[in-house]
């Protein structure tokens, strides 16, 4: 079994491929995948010019090994900013030298973080099947949203719609942001589509990112995993987005015939033996086969029915093992993830809970580059631990190990972030200088800033926004009503410190 965890701030080791076009690439990625994936790229004021190059540079690493094409895989870029800009569309480019220059190419929009017209003009984008520049039918369709994390907006509705219209959506955050919002808006599991990331690291989820890309529109998506003499374990891509139920027929190929099993009654002459039905709610993504013969070939059918839309079905064959056969391992620990981090402690959990196979577990953790070694020992009946005593904003190696009653072994090892200390802005002092002209004067100097921002109300259902760099510690601004609410809040390397407010 591909084990793959998905996890805040900082995930495995990634190798870097090198070439033009699309040469000397990985086998496992070259003509992997088809479907249509959309970046929705956070290009507004909150984002410094450094973090937007970076996170092109990202772009451009993440997508060189896929093979480009109306039969492969498209891409599309939209860019977030006071109005969303679609760079370019899903058929734009069939090429990876051209693809990597438009990247190249680029320019931040500066302006304001309009996410939720964003994500209207995407749904537009991915929703335009069949027509010029829109997203293909009957495949994957992908959007994978890269953000700073400050001020999304109420992007909660948009996204909800885009999942129930079986779009997948991955969310790379440079910043801590609000986690909950964030984690509402990936497509599950979470632990895989969703990935926190400090922008100087960000190259290191290259590969887990890619990967959770590859699971989603790779075009092989059925799949038969941990085969028994008796058992086996189908696996399939989401297709019907919690609605409608997947109807899976099964049944064993005489030799010398091929097909799949056609109903009750299967005549001798389609080569099929006897065949079961099961059915599966429209949220599953996983059954059990039970009750298979030893070494016998097996072809098994899935079926998406949903009210609204006819869907393709699924095929594939496997045999099962003979009765002596040795058995598969069980895999008793495949995923490790940290939530609830704050400036002194994480929550680290992990997976499947086997305390019948189990005697506990243990996790040692350091601070990165070379700090002190600690060990915490777990009972076999938790599957998680928080992590206390840790210093701020620091990065930690944490490595949980399995111990197995018959003296085995598993251990999985991840990087973690601590949040920064984010003080407050402590004094804001607002001057009239004019007619609807405001002067705002405030301190600052704080270790880690990294700029201010300022928003004000031009109406009551309208704000502006400006970004300003952290040395200045003054601005002067135009067309303020009168009883218009100011704010300032410094911005830190991952979230904004708390702001003050004044009414003009």
């Amino acid at each position: 079994m591909e084990v793959r965890t998905a996890l805040t701030c900082v995930l495995f080791s990634v190798f870097l491929w090198a070439g033009h076009a699309q040469h000397s690439v990985p086998d496992s990625v070259l003509n992997c995948c088809e479907g249509d994936v959309l970046f929705l790229l956070d290009s507004s004021g909150s984002v410094a010019s450094y973090e937007f190059f970076r996170m092109v540079d990202f772009l451009k690493e993440l997508l060189l090994p896929f093979s480009l094409g109306p039969d492969q895989v498209r891409v599309g870029l939209l860019q977030v900013g006071t109005e969303p800009h679609l760079e370019f569309s899903f058929d734009t480019y069939s090429f990876q030298d051209r693809l990597q220059a438009a990247l190249g190419r680029t320019k931040q929009l500066k302006g304001d973080t309009n996410t939720v017209d964003a994500l209207l003009m995407a749904r537009n984008q991915i929703l335009k099947q069949g027509v010029p520049g829109g997203a293909r039918p009957d495949l994957p369709r992908v959007l994978v949203w890269l953000t700073d994390g400050v001020d999304p907006g109420e992007v909660q509705e948009p996204m909800a719609r885009l999942r129930e219209e079986g779009v997948a959506v991955l969310v790379v955050s440079t910043g801590h942001g609000n986690y909950q919002v964030l984690r509402e808006a990936v497509s599950p599991p979470a632990e895989e589509h969703l990935f926190f990331v400090d922008i100087d690291d960000i190259n290191i989820i290259s590969e887990d990112l890619r990967n959770a890309i590859i699971e989603i529109i790779r075009a092989e998506r059925l799949q038969v995993k941990s085969v028994t003499s008796t058992t086996a374990q189908l696996e399939w891509r989401p297709v019907l987005a919690g609605t409608g139920y997947y109807d899976i027929q099964f049944g064993p190929i005489r030799s010398g015939q091929t097909g799949g099993p056609v109903g009750p009654g299967t005549s001798p002459g389609t080569g099929l033996g006897p065949f079961q039905r099961i059915t599966r709610p429209g949220d599953a993504s996983s059954a059990k086969l039970t009750g298979l013969s030893p070494d016998t070939t097996y072809t098994v059918t899935l079926t998406p029915k949903a009210n609204l839309e006819f869907l393709n079905s699924l095929q594939t064959t496997f045999t099962t093992q003979p009765v002596n056969s040795p058995q598969p391992e069980v895999q008793t620990l495949s995923t490790v993830t940290v939530s609830e981090s704050n400036t002194n402690s994480v929550r680290v959990s992990w997976g499947p809970l086997l305390p019948h196979l189990i005697q506990g577990y243990q996790l040692e953790y350091s601070a990165l580059p070379t700090g002190p070694l600690r060990v915490v020992s777990v009972s076999n009946r938790q599957n998680s631990t928080v992590l206390t005593g840790l210093h701020p904003d620091t990065q930690y190696l944490v490595t949980v190990s399995a111990r197995q009653a018959s003296g085995r072994e598993r251990a999985m090892t991840v990087k973690v972030c601590t949040q920064e200390v984010l003080p407050a802005l402590s004094d804001l002092q607002l001057t009239t200088v004019g007619n609807e002209s405001v002067q705002l004067r405030w301190k600052g100097s704080y270790d880690g800033l990294r700029g201010y921002w300022v928003t004000w109300e031009r109406d009551q259902s309208q704000h502006s926004t400006l970004y300003l760099p952290p040395n200045r510690l003054s601005t002067t601004l135009n067309h303020v009503p009168s009883r218009a609410r100011v704010c300032v809040s410094p911005v830190y390397r991952t979230a904004r410190g708390e702001g003050l407010c004044c009414t003009a």
